[in-house]
């Protein structure tokens, strides 16, 4: 483990806390570095923070239960503010997330939350996404059909976790990390191929939907956007 990037993930989740006010509904996210935030969060609770959280994953809502943060799993107003990860992050604050196989949920919470802020340390930020793999999550009915529409955008892609133990996401999905070797030309595009195939069920491309990212890095913190 990089201690010194663990430091820098632990600064960005350390940053987003101050924007939680008591009150607050939020959105919790998945991954390395949204577990710091719930681990800063769990010590704002204790100390007489009023807010309820709604997470994107079985994991994160897990975490946030052990440490005495109040979950919901369902709600009928947007939430006030969402904070996760990012695998890679481009100049123009679009997203690929998912490489924890979250990706639909944190779409879902993202979609519904007034504020999208992304916390990350300065080694997600690429000039154009695709530079590694993008998660899409399938139904495990005729994936490989599915698997072979994919590639007919493009895309080298492989079963997470392999024929014998495939990756099973919180829907009980499987995932297809897709590989486009010169990167991906039109983000907002691609999305709407990827999801126009039956068998789809979301993908990791998250266009225009990050109000603020916090990148950390060792010269600071970094703001992208807006965080109010």
């Amino acid at each position: 483990m990089d201690s010194g990037r663990e430091g820098l993930k632990a600064a960005a989740a350390e940053r987003a806390l101050e924007l939680v006010e008591s009150g607050m509904v939020l959105g919790l996210g998945t991954g390395s570095t949204a577990c710091y935030f719930i681990t800063g969060l769990a010590q704002l609770v204790s100390s007489g923070l009023r807010i309820s959280v709604l997470a994107t994953s079985e994991a994160s809502a897990q975490l946030a239960r052990a440490a005495g943060i109040p979950v919901i799993s369902d709600l009928d107003q947007r939430l006030d503010l969402a904070i996760d990860g990012a695998d890679e992050i481009d100049p123009g604050l679009n997203l690929i997330k998912g490489r924890g196989g979250a990706m639909f949920r944190e779409k879902m919470v993202a979609q519904c939350s007034e504020r999208f802020v992304v916390i990350a340390d300065d080694s997600k930020l690429v000039p154009r996404l695709g530079q590694g793999a993008l998660p899409v999550e399938v139904l495990p009915f005729l994936w490989r059909r599915t698997a072979a529409r994919l590639g007919a955008l493009g895309a080298n892609w492989e079963l997470r976790g392999g024929l014998e133990h495939p990756y099973r996401t919180d829907n009980d999905n499987l995932v297809l990390d897709l590989r486009f070797p010169t990167g991906i030309a039109d983000a907002r595009d691609l999305e709407r191929e990827i999801n126009n195939i039956v068998g789809v069920i979301e993908n990791g491309l998250f266009v225009a939907m990050a109000t603020g990212c916090i990148i950390a890095s060792a010269n600071g913190i970094q703001i992208l956007g807006s965080l109010a």
